[in-house]
C-alpha cells in the first residue's frame, strides 16, 4: 500500500480507470493528490499580451476544471485535494511529486503512435524516464 499518490490528470476520459486503482493502492490513512497542469504561452511581436493573457487564463480555468471534475468522482470517504500548477506537465508532475513526497505516480497513456507522438512528445514517457518514484502506467486506447 501507498502512503501518497500523485494522479495527474488533463481531463481525459480515463479518469474512472485511474480513481479505482488509487483507491485500490492508497494505504487506509493514505492521500490522493489529483494535479492538473496548465501551459503557459509567452507573447512575441506578433501577438498581442492581452490575447496571450487571455489564452493562458483560459489554460489556467480549464486544469482547474479538470480537477474539480475528477474530485467530484471520489467517495465521500476519500482523503483526496487538488493542486494546479503552470509550466510544462511532465516536469511539474515530477516536481510535485517530489515536494509532496508521494511514493507513486499513476498516469495514463492514450496509446498514441507513430508521426501524431513525435510531433507532440509524450508526457507519460519523460515522467516514467525521469520520475524517481514508482509510476503506474494505465494502458488506454
Amino acid at each position: 500500500m501507498y502512503k501518497k499518490i500523485l494522479l495527474p490528470t488533463d481531463g481525459s476520459d480515463y479518469a474512472a480507470e485511474e480513481i479505482k486503482r488509487a483507491t485500490d493502492l492508497i494505504s487506509e490513512d493514505g492521500e490522493i493528490i489529483v494535479l492538473s497542469v496548465a501551459g503557459k504561452l509567452t507573447s512575441t511581436a506578433f501577438q498581442k499580451r492581452s490575447s496571450v493573457r487571455k489564452v493562458n487564463e483560459g489554460m489556467y480555468e480549464e486544469a482547474e476544471d479538470n480537477v474539480k471534475q475528477m474530485l467530484n468522482l471520489f467517495d465521500d470517504s476519500a482523503n483526496v485535494r487538488g493542486i494546479v500548477e503552470v509550466g510544462f506537465a511532465s516536469e511539474k508532475i515530477i516536481e510535485v511529486s517530489e515536494k509532496e513526497n508521494c511514493d507513486l505516480i499513476i498516469i495514463s497513456s492514450t496509446g498514441k503512435s507513430g508521426l501524431h507522438r513525435f510531433i507532440l512528445g509524450s508526457v507519460t514517457e519523460k515522467v516514467l524516464k525521469n520520475s524517481e518514484i514508482d509510476v503506474l502506467l494505465i494502458h488506454n486506447k
